[in-house]
């Protein structure tokens, strides 16, 4: 595979695992310079980074927490002077619960978590991926939003928050040369969504595909990998869907 993201530095949210953590091994894999913010160790995907060659470090970080990504902004000012790419991923998910028997402050958490967090990172950041020649900012939503699944409304409200924050920040930054996308995974299995979902569920998502083959970590990787290239350059404001053909629109 060809190093096209040579040099380039990736800030990834939530790579300890899951999505976030195969976004950023397939971004170091292109070449890119990894730094992960998670509220979780990431030593792990490090160690997997650095085995094959690259270069990575992580803060952890509750991505809510202004002063905590303040600081980490702060540090990877000093060692690269600018980002390149933004990965906005870090979120939370749960067992479906009936919108009537959620508190205020449960959706208040799916809010601040999923969707305030990538607004302060967005923000925190920003002034680094001015300076970058190729910036490249992308959101991790969900297709949830399209297909309103009952039992998930505060998830779903947080995880279309961030696609209305991605438009209007495509528009925004767009005047900078600076584009920003979402990308939406069909059910993957990661860690968070086997803690509430039964592998019948996934053969059932599966079966309502136009390709009949589990979605991967990886496969969202990819995309994400896609969209941070030059060749992406001209796509921005864009929900990109990445399931299989289980929700055509």
């Amino acid at each position: 595979m060809s190093a096209r993201l040579e040099g380039r530095v990736a800030v990834v949210t939530g790579a300890a695992v899951g999505l976030g953590k195969a976004a950023a091994l397939r971004l170091a894999k292109e070449g890119a310079r990894i730094e992960i913010l998670d509220i979780k160790d990431a030593s792990e995907t490090i160690q997997e980074i650095q085995a094959a060659g690259g270069e990575a470090r992580f803060f952890v970080c509750d991505c809510t927490d202004e002063a905590q990504v303040d600081r980490a902004v702060k540090e990877i000012e000093a060692r690269h002077g600018r980002i390149d790419i933004l990965v906005n991923n870090a979120g939370i998910l749960t067992a479906r619960k009936p919108w009537h028997t959620l508190s205020k402050e449960e959706v208040n958490r799916y809010v601040q978590v999923n969707y305030i967090g990538y607004f302060v990172v967005t923000k925190a950041f920003y002034p680094l991926i001015k300076k970058s020649s190729t910036p490249r900012v992308i959101m991790v939503a969900s297709r949830t939003y399209f297909l309103a699944n009952p039992g998930q409304m505060a998830y779903v409200g947080s995880k279309g928050a961030v696609m209305g924050m991605t438009r209007v920040l495509a528009k925004e930054l767009g005047e900078e040369g600076i584009p920003v996308n979402a990308v939406m995974p069909g059910m993957v299995a990661t860690p968070g969504t086997q803690e509430h979902s039964q592998e019948e569920a996934f053969n059932r998502v599966m079966g309502n595909q136009a390709i009949k083959k589990r979605v991967t970590p990886e496969h969202l990787a990819a995309l994400i990998a896609f969209l941070a290239s030059d060749d992406a350059e001209m796509i921005t404001g864009q929900m990109i869907l990445c399931d299989g053909g289980g929700y055509l629109h």
